[in-house]
């Protein structure tokens, strides 16, 4: 199944099914937002549609949106857990294994950036999936990953879903 077919069918059943939104932008968000499960998953096209439809369909924005940050952190926060129990070893797990580079940029972006980078690292694509992922493996202080990520959460969920949720809301 290509990635147009999956998005499609999973347009259509949220059209269809529209109480179910708000779990299915949480789970997508959660998968952004996961290591390794980020690399995998379309989730970035599959929650700007959803943007879209919120506005085409006359879905109610902040449900959506507020499902949307808490899938993201929660991911971020089972990343986080991850690195803080198995260290480096989590990079040696495919598809991070196949990825070293990614991993090493994760890790000199963390470096760099410390508490900023795990913000700034949810709107950079490959970083969203190492980021947090390194911070464990660091064993960044849980108060100061848990500021950065929710605040980054809030941001990203509303970045990724308000645009398509107002511009089609506008051609209507």
């Amino acid at each position: 199944m290509d990635l147009d077919t999956l998005t499609t069918m999973l347009l259509d059943f949220v059209r269809a099914h529209q109480g179910w939104a708000p779990f299915i932008v949480g789970l997508l968000a959660f998968a952004e937002s996961l290591a390794v499960v980020s690399l995998l998953v379309p989730s970035t096209v599959l929650l700007l549609g959803i943007g879209a439809l919120i506005g085409a369909s006359g879905l109610e924005f902040w449900p959506i949106w507020l499902s949307a940050a808490v899938g993201a952190i929660l991911g971020d926060w089972l990343s986080y857990a991850i690195g803080f129990r198995y260290k480096h070893a989590a990079f040696r797990v495919w598809p991070l294994s196949s990825c070293q580079n990614l991993s090493d940029r994760g890790e000199q972006f963390f470096a760099r950036w410390g508490a900023w980078g795990v913000y700034l690292g949810r709107f950079i694509g490959p970083m969203r999936a190492v980021v947090p992922l390194t911070a464990g493996i660091f064993a960044m202080p849980m108060l100061l990953f848990q500021t950065a990520t929710i605040a980054s959460a809030f941001v990203w969920a509303f970045i990724m879903l308000a645009p398509g949720a107002s511009l089609t809301a506008l051609a209507k």
